[in-house]
């Protein structure tokens, strides 16, 4: 779920909805921005309906975008509400999705507007999400994070763009959420006809039959169900519990991959010390799980991992 709105006292709020989560048996994670909200939870259908009646009383969050899906287990190992200076982090304050956004698609009708050759198609996911599926044809900003979009823009905008006509710009992610901002980052920038894909990747895949659909692959996403295919069905990836990234057979397959340890590649990336961390969770874990219960994992060393912001 989302919605960009305007908050003002995001503490007050985060005490409301940590409430509210615990009283209902709801987990995963909320942030909370002077721009808005943004998260993913899990729980019984009741428990997620009176929080997402919660959500909704707060100012400006009436017409929330919410989408649904059901997992045989909770994905999610605990309940977090954090205040944040962004709900997805671009770094570009002046950007105001509510002011200023790109004009929604229907998933009916994105087909029709990435096949027009007049179109320029841009993921605007992480390189390890588009790795995992995308629409044919689309550009891979190859990013890390969120955060280095614009600037990948800004230094191929001559390129993409040059100086004829402004083609017309259709963007995509996950949820829809880093659409928005993305959206109205071109809008700032100058670039008059922005698309997208309302609802993003999910509601595609929920929407559009396999038969009529052009998406090729699956769908990363950031909890336990690692991707999904068509009709939201579960997915082929695991995930490095190590770096999060998702793991296709072949990398399970690789010499460098140690479960819960490390993959090919994140290995470069850790110490032995930060793996013999990793080794002692994965310990923990295992012994957890033959008891029956569940284990939440050592606190890792502090290093940067692939995420949505």
């Amino acid at each position: 779920m989302y919605r960009f709105t305007g908050f003002t006292d995001c503490k007050s709020v985060r005490a409301l909805l940590e409430n509210e989560c615990r009283k209902h048996g709801v987990r995963g994670t909320l942030l909370l921005a002077l721009e808005g909200i943004n998260g993913t939870i899990a729980g019984r259908s009741q428990g997620v309906a009176a929080v997402l009646d919660c959500i909704r009383g707060l100012p400006g969050c009436a017409d929330l975008d919410v989408k649904y899906s059901s997992a045989p287990d909770m994905p999610f190992h605990r309940m977090k509400v954090r205040v944040k200076r962004e709900i997805v982090t671009m770094g570009e304050p002046e950007v105001d999705p509510v002011a200023s956004g790109g004009i929604y698609v229907d998933a009916e009708d994105w087909n029709a507007l990435i096949s027009d050759p007049d179109t320029i198609v841009i993921d605007t996911r992480n390189g390890y999400e588009v790795a995992v599926g995308t629409f044919p044809g689309a550009i891979d900003p190859k990013t890390d994070c969120f955060r280095d979009f614009p600037r990948w823009f800004r230094g191929v905008r001559e390129e993409l763009l040059g100086s004829r006509k402004q083609p017309k710009v259709a963007m995509f992610c996950t949820g829809g959420i880093r659409c928005e901002k993305s959206t109205a980052f071109l809008k700032q920038e100058g670039v008059e006809e922005v698309y997208h894909l309302k609802g993003g990747i999910l509601n595609y895949l929920e929407t559009v039959s396999e038969e009529d659909s052009l998406w090729r692959g699956e769908c990363f996403l950031f909890d336990q169900r690692v991707t999904i295919g068509h009709g939201l069905q579960g997915g082929t990836y695991e995930l490095c519990h190590a770096c999060r990234r998702p793991l296709s057979s072949h990398d399970l397959a690789t010499p460098l991959y140690e479960a819960g340890v490390s993959c090919a590649a994140c290995h470069s990336e850790r110490t032995e010390k930060q793996r013999d961390s990793y080794r002692e969770r994965q310990r923990q874990t295992t012994l957890a799980a033959a008891q029956g219960r569940t284990h939440i994992g050592l606190r890792q060393a502090k290093q940067s991992t692939p995420g949505a912001s």
